[in-house]
């Protein structure tokens, strides 16, 4: 029982949780979003980009095409929208590991290696 305690108090159950609240959240957003840029398409080439009525030889392909199509809206909105500026944020404030402390342990590495 105290293992399961501690598994529940140590954080990363929190953590998992908010994480997909937080996604199912966010791919609610992202769903509206993509439905609303499909709109817009429609508006400017005149006509709903919904292919899943295309079946050539009878294989619902078109299907397929709306999903891809709407997959890649999806990806380039996660894209430039979370990962791009979650990785500029990260790279301003976050401190990286300088290459002469990598290069220092692994000399020392080296040397342990060579002493065995």
């Amino acid at each position: 029982m105290q293992g399961f305690k501690e598994f529940l108090l140590r954080g990363n159950l929190v953590e998992i949780a908010v994480g997909l609240i937080i996604a199912t959240s966010f791919a609610t957003v992202v769903s509206t979003f993509t439905d609303l840029l499909l709109s817009a398409i429609a508006k400017v080439i005149g006509a709903n980009p919904d292919f899943t009525s295309f079946k050539p030889a009878g294989l619902p392909v078109g299907a397929f095409i709306t999903a891809v199509i709407a997959f890649l809206i999806l990806a380039a909105v996660v894209y430039f929208g979370v990962v791009k500026p979650y990785t500029a944020m990260r790279e301003r404030f976050a401190p990286v590991a300088e290459e002469a402390d990598e290069i220092e342990l692994l000399t020392e590495i080296r040397d342990a290696l060579t002493k065995a």
